[in-house]
């Protein structure tokens, strides 16, 4: 019998990032909270020292540490925008940016957020007309939501079938699927596939609106 290999993952966090000092190019007029990511969470936490509100931890598919919270605004501290985008998307308030690795202070435009939303609702009409689709489903840790997956399939009321895959390309060689459901990292989206693509939650908010259906999405 061959050797079991025990994985383990540890979370790469950036250290010395010199948040404290970068604060002083954030200009926000607004009642602001902060956001962060993982990467800069640790370091990000320091600023509660300094008086600031710091809610914790934000992804593109999940903005939980900002429910509740009374704010007029929101400073998230980390790379890229698609988290940003998204917090900007559900929350309907200004979002600002501060990059610590390019020393950057931005701001979510309103254009952006308009660009966004047009794009997720032309993907969604794109499902609504499809007779066939493919379900994207990871291995990878954390990313695995096979039971979801099959769940979906078995009540979303289309031809669904599975397709395991860690790396996604040459989608559209499979001509006859109309439209992608992905259960994978909600960020593969934004790469342009040529094809129609929505991620899973956003299609099982439709069909939890249509009780005909009778599914249960629970994990």
């Amino acid at each position: 019998m061959g050797q079991v290999m025990k994985v383990i993952y540890i979370p790469a966090k950036v250290k010395h990032a010199g948040i404290k000092e970068l604060m002083s190019k954030v200009n926000i007029k607004e009642k602001f909270a902060i956001v962060s990511t993982i990467q800069f969470l640790d370091e990000v936490k320091e600023l509660e020292k300094q008086g600031y509100l710091v809610l914790g931890q934000i992804l593109g598919c999940n903005t939980a540490a900002t429910k509740g919270i009374e704010v007029d605004a929101y400073l998230y501290i980390g790379t890229g925008r698609f988290h940003p985008l998204n917090l900007a998307f559900t929350s309907k308030k200004p979002v600002y940016i501060l990059d610590p690795l390019t020393h950057e202070f931005t701001r979510i435009q309103e254009q952006e957020v308009e660009k966004y939303e047009k794009k997720k609702k032309g993907m969604l009409i794109k499902y609504y007309a499809a007779d066939k689709i493919g379900i994207i489903i990871s291995t990878k840790s954390g990313q695995n939501l096979f039971p979801r997956a099959l769940r979906f399939k078995k009540n979303c009321g289309k031809k669904a079938y599975i397709f395991m895959c860690n790396n996604v390309k040459n989608l559209e060689d499979f001509q006859d699927i109309q439209c992608w459901v992905n259960t994978a990292c909600v960020r593969i989206i934004e790469d342009d596939f040529g094809v129609p693509m929505v991620n899973i939650r956003d299609v099982e908010k439709i069909h939890k609106e249509q009780p005909t259906y009778q599914v249960s999405f629970e994990d």
